[in-house]
């Protein structure tokens, strides 16, 4: 019996279809969900707005294909950071996760992905570094208060690439509400052990991105073109519990994108069986 629970980034369908095509298009592929994005763009921001009917709308969509929307890659923070000392951007962080518990609780998805950032455009100094730590106590009690799982995504940038580095701030924060959600192809790129790495996480990691990735790029390259042990990856998680799995890749354009979603599962799932039958 294959348990691999697998779902799939939206990014990875064109920006452009219904709803319907897309949950369709990945539900015919085999994977068993889809992770929603919320990244800084009007447009993708906007949906925290949506009214109730038309939450509703897209979850009856998902429910009546079969294919469930999970996770949410929570990217918006960003253009809003936790730590910027602009006190707009603070407060518009705050309304922006306030906003996205409530989605998740209506959607019933798992899972908020927080990307580890203190900021994004600005520079990281003692100052933001304090200032996202002050906020992400706050994040925690807010998602505590309707019971929606928040994990931290391992970044590019030095301030949290490793599981190791978000543990520091879930064990600060001491929260069931905040876990860490790594980027296997992040952390491939900042330590030569992903897999001491990823124990440092045992206990608090509640789904794992696999993403390719090759020294200095992380987005945009197809499965088997980069350097990740994802067999070793896979194993290490399984080993401590971690059973939800986020295939993350980018749309491509000039690609055939059914064709690209569905190498994505079939390469993916060939590593999984390698990974549990060795």
């Amino acid at each position: 019996m294959n348990d691999f629970y697998l779902g799939i980034y939206e990014k990875a369908t064109p920006p452009d279809i219904s709803w319907q095509e897309r949950l369709t298009a990945i539900k015919e592929a085999g994977y068993n969900f889809m992770e929603i994005s919320i990244d800084e763009s009007d447009i993708r921001l906007e949906r925290l707005n949506w009214s109730t009917d038309k939450r509703y709308e897209l979850l009856r969509i998902s429910q009546d294909i079969g294919l469930p929307i999970r996770t949410m890659c929570l990217s918006g923070h960003r253009k809003y950071p936790l730590g910027s000392e602009d006190p707009a951007k603070v407060k518009q962080s705050l309304e922006i996760i306030d906003k996205a518990i409530d989605f998740a609780a209506d959607m019933g998805i798992r899972i908020i992905q927080l990307a580890g950032y203190d900021v994004y455009y600005e520079e990281s100094t003692e100052s933001t570094r304090k200032r996202y730590m002050e906020n992400i106590h706050l994040f925690a009690e807010m998602a505590s208060q309707r019971s929606v799982i928040m994990g931290l995504e391992t970044m590019e940038t030095p301030f949290m690439n490793t599981v190791e580095k978000a543990m520091q701030v879930v064990n600060e924060v001491n929260s069931p509400y905040l876990n860490v959600y790594p980027d296997t192809g992040n952390i491939t790129n900042a330590i030569d052990d992903i897999e001491e790495d990823i124990l440092t996480g045992r206990g608090k990691i509640v789904a794992a991105h696999l993403k390719e990735t090759v020294p200095n790029v992380f987005r945009n390259l197809s499965f088997g073109d980069g350097h990740v042990d994802f067999v070793k990856a896979i194993q290490v998680y399984k080993s401590i519990g971690v059973n939800m799995f986020n295939a993350e890749f980018w749309y491509n354009k000039n690609k055939d994108w059914k064709k690209e979603i569905k190498h994505s599962i079939d390469f993916l799932t060939d590593k999984y069986i390698e990974a549990t039958n060795s």
